[in-house]
């Protein structure tokens, strides 16, 4: 199995986009309700990082292969990698 981009490509719409409506419709029950409670109490500036961190669980959330994973990691047959293993991924697709 290869590695997967996890960056949209071009012209390519993102599954969720990086908008309160976006996040808010990708996320699941209570999830959603937590979400628009620490927007409404973020002031200006922290309302990006709420976003931020909140789009990463919509992206979650909104995954095809969502049940799979939980119950891959339920049973403790997730694959799983190092840091190490990465970055020589990652190395070895640079271009110099």
């Amino acid at each position: 199995m290869s590695a997967q981009p996890i960056h949209k490509v071009a012209n390519e719409r993102p599954r969720v986009p990086r908008t309160i409506g976006g996040i808010s419709d990708a996320l699941h029950g209570s999830r959603r309700a937590q979400f628009f409670t620490e927007l409404l109490q973020a002031q200006q500036g922290p309302v990006d990082a709420v976003m931020s961190a909140w789009w990463g669980g919509a992206m979650l959330d909104s995954d095809p292969d969502r049940e799979h994973i939980h119950a891959a990691a339920e049973a403790g047959t997730l694959r799983t990698t190092t840091m190490d293993e990465i970055l020589r991924r990652r190395q070895e697709n640079t271009v110099p």
